[in-house]
C-alpha cells in the first residue's frame, strides 16, 4: 500500500513521510518548538485529529513540508504504515 492513512480520511504518500513523533514527548525540545512555530506560519500543520493530539507526522512534499497532527499514537500511525 503507498498511502499511509491518517484520521479524517486523511492520506499521504508514504514517500513524503520523514518521520512520526509523539508529540508530548517531542514538544519537549525547543528545535520541535521552533519547526512548529515555523510551519503555523506557513500555514503548513495540518490537524486532522478527532480528539487530543498524540503524534505527529512530518513530511516533505514535492513543494513544501508539512505537519500533521494525528490523534492516533505514535506507534498506531508506524503499524499503519507497515
Amino acid at each position: 500500500m503507498r498511502y499511509l492513512q491518517l484520521e479524517k480520511g486523511e492520506s499521504i504518500d508514504k514517500k513524503t513521510v520523514i518521520g512520526v513523533f509523539d508529540i508530548e514527548t517531542a514538544s519537549m525540545s525547543g528545535s520541535t518548538r521552533e519547526l512548529f512555530k515555523r510551519k503555523e506560519d506557513e500555514h503548513g500543520v495540518v490537524s486532522v485529529c478527532n480528539d487530543l493530539p498524540k503524534s505527529f507526522v512530518l513530511t516533505d512534499g514535492e513543494y513544501s513540508d508539512t505537519i500533521y497532527i494525528s490523534g492516533l499514537s505514535s506507534e498506531s500511525v508506524k503499524k499503519r504504515s507497515e
